[in-house]
């Protein structure tokens, strides 16, 4: 009998950052991935040309996510892993409704894993024992607050809980675990002044890039028993 072909990775928001460094990882070696994005950058056609399978998706709203859940149902019939790396940053500020940015906080960070994880979780089972992952990505300011991202600290929060609900119910199938990173990479944008108050607050005193985040999803993937954790990546900054 020939050797089954791999089964896909799912990478939330894989169309920049991050997620496109994820995507092109696992498209390097050879492992078949399904990438959804919210606005069409120039990177996505890099990663169809190179056979990634990209569907554009709207999690904005509950009904969106089951459309993309739906979607992805009809792609493939099982996944090796989903990598919800999807988020969004508000702050509360002047102008915009504090029930606003609650929502939309919660809907990204919450709604769509939580919604995603149910509707996907038979493409997940029937593998073999932890043969398949979930990886949440929350964030440092989970184990310690913000004063000015109160939504999004709280939805990351919740986040953070869910992975340990969802490892509970989806054992010894499905491995399901959180990153939490705090600076990984700056934006082009930023001044050297911005740079070097963000390395000062980690004891590393760096941006790491993010080789980092994957040498840990592959860590995470190879596992055969860790399950309901989360992984600080912020440079010993819960130190300072």
């Amino acid at each position: 009998m020939g050797k089954k072909p791999p089964l896909p990775i799912l990478i939330t928001g894989g169309g920049r950052r991050i997620g496109l460094a994820v995507a092109w990882h696992f498209l390097n070696q050879k492992q078949p991935v399904i990438v959804s994005y919210r606005t069409h950058y120039p990177a996505i056609d890099g990663l169809r040309d190179a056979g990634a399978l990209c569907l554009q998706a709207d999690f904005s709203s509950d009904e969106g996510v089951l459309a993309f859940a739906d979607e992805v149902k009809t792609q493939t019939d099982g996944l090796r892993a989903i990598v919800h790396n999807a988020s969004a940053w508000l702050a509360e500020k002047p102008g915009i409704p504090l029930t606003e940015v609650l929502a939309a906080m919660m809907q990204i960070h919450v709604n769509t894993p939580y919604l995603l994880n149910h509707a996907l979780e038979g493409l997940l089972r029937g593998h073999g024992h932890a043969a398949s992952d979930i990886i949440h990505f929350t964030d440092y300011v989970v184990e310690r607050g913000s004063d000015k991202h109160i939504a999004y600290a709280a939805s990351k929060a919740a986040l953070d809980n869910m992975t340990r609900s969802f490892a509970r119910k989806l054992a010894p199938e499905v491995k399901v675990n959180a990153i939490a990173p705090s600076l990984i990479l700056f934006n082009e944008g930023d001044d050297a002044e911005y740079r070097q108050q963000a390395l000062n607050k980690s004891l590393m005193k760096t941006a790491p890039g993010e080789k980092e985040v994957i040498d840990l999803i592959d860590y995470l993937l190879t596992s055969c028993f860790v399950t309901g954790r989360s992984f600080a990546l912020d440079g010993g900054r819960h130190l300072r």
